[in-house]
């Protein structure tokens, strides 16, 4: 019976065309409105490591004090200073653990018909390969004995291998990054995970993919400035030395802690870190530290645009707005054959059988209205530059799942809508329509 009621919704649409076309349009503009925002909203609350994103955390920690903290709701600042990033390393609380920072080295490619390019590059211990799932098409990341040396060799991302070695293996080879040589120890295959959750701070959480990556000793021995925020409460003196001594927070670090227990215990050895900077004079405030998971430290950092969540709640209004005047016009185009619903009664048709042909029908015409949102859709993603930020409007695309979803919804959406017309045509009597007629 089902192929019989869907052969007869399409005879339907086209019984009454003007009808039939702004059901069509008014289903197709409030799907493809909702679907398109719906695509941002997606790309932007992603978890971007969905089986290590309860394992991972950040710990922030109160180095400049109530006066600074009140600013910010009480919460410490979002990045570290130089002094406690390399305290939490010494005393390796955690699994795995890693300090970083964005960093701006010059490529220089061997070929000399190759400008210099700057990629995206960050300095990092060898424990945060592992620790973010990085994938390697080639090699893999260095030791942690290269990091004690403060060696200088580099991983390297799968476009820039690509740009620069025409795609083959070029473990044991070198590159030139400002004027001096780094032994390649590894080729990373494709890894952009969005939002990039370990650099929030610096990206917004969105941004290019990480092409290079650099020991955080190396980076440090060659002075590298960050490439990201720098935020100071205090003048941090003149040059490197007094910079790195100071209180200026530009370095993020990442804690591996599998288990609750491992977590719980981290988190009172940063309470006792923070103490023991009071007792020693440099804090004169009580601890105020913060151990944030991935989306814990994400919702912190607002990485899902306000504008993201402002449009796809005003979209789903549109959907619902649509979605009433659809009820009014199913309600009409039903109401028009209460003739022919009063025979099929009075031939012996049930309730339930008017409910299943109508329904059906229904579904037929959010189908169609299915077909005509993706079309839309399509637009409506190619269009979303023109309100959101090119690094955000780059990850809405129109997949499979999208695609699966937009016609899902239309269907779904026109069949609840149909409910009511549905019920007061099956209220329809039989004896009053062929009296009538």
């Amino acid at each position: 019976m089902f192929a019989y009621y869907f052969q007869l919704g399409l005879r339907s649409l086209r019984k009454n065309p003007l009808l039939t076309a702004l059901m069509v349009m008014a289903i197709g503009c409030g799907v493809a409105a909702s679907m398109t925002t719906y695509s941002v909203f997606r790309a932007t609350s992603n978890n971007p490591i969905p089986g290590k994103s309860s394992q991972l955390y950040v710990p922030l920690i109160d180095n400049w004090g109530p006066e600074d903290a009140a600013q910010n709701k009480g919460e410490p600042p979002d990045a570290m200073s130089y002094t406690d990033a390399m305290a939490l390393m010494r005393d390796h609380r955690a699994r795995r653990q890693t300090a970083l920072y964005p960093v701006a080295p010059s490529v220089i490619p061997a070929d000399a018909s190759m400008l210099p390019v700057r990629e995206s590059s960050y300095a990092v211990y060898a424990d945060a390969f592992p620790m973010f799932d990085v994938p390697f098409l080639y090699g893999g990341g260095w030791q942690a004995s290269d990091d004690a040396a403060h060696a200088p060799v580099v991983v390297i991302g799968r476009a820039l291998n690509d740009k620069l070695f025409r795609g083959v293996n070029s473990v044991g080879r070198e590159i030139n990054l400002d004027g001096r040589n780094y032994r390649i120890t590894g080729v990373m295959d494709t890894w952009d995970p969005q939002p990039l959750f370990f650099d929030p701070v610096n990206t917004s959480g969105f941004g290019d993919p990480v092409q290079l990556f650099i020991p955080f000793t190396r980076a440090i021995d060659l002075k590298m400035a960050t490439n990201g925020n720098n935020n100071c409460n205090k003048h941090s003196g003149e040059g490197w030395d007094a910079w790195i001594r100071s209180d200026c927070v530009w370095i993020e670090y990442w804690a591996e802690l599998p288990s609750v227990a491992e977590a719980n215990a981290f988190r009172q050895y940063l309470h006792g870190y923070a103490a023991e900077q009071q007792r020693s004079g440099r804090f004169t405030w009580a601890p105020n530290v913060r151990l944030y998971d991935v989306p814990q430290w994400l919702e912190h950092e607002k990485v899902v645009p306000q504008e993201a969540k402002v449009s796809l709640l005003v979209s789903l209004g549109f959907l619902l707005i649509c979605l009433v005047n659809t009820v009014g016009l199913l309600l009409a185009k039903f109401m028009r054959r209460a003739p022919e619903i009063g025979v099929r009664r009075a031939l012996g048709a049930s309730r339930k059988e008017i409910y299943a042909q109508f329904l059906i029908e229904a579904g037929t015409v959010g189908l169609v209205g299915g077909v005509v949102g993706l079309l839309l859709t399509g637009v409506g993603v190619f269009g979303v530059t023109l309100v959101f930020d090119p690094d955000i409007a780059r990850l809405a695309t129109l997949n499979g799942s999208l695609i699966a979803l937009t016609l899902l919804v239309a269907v779904l959406a026109t069949v609840l809508a149909a409910f009511y017309p549905t019920w007061r045509a099956a209220q329809v009597q039989p004896a009053w329509q062929l009296k009538s007629n």
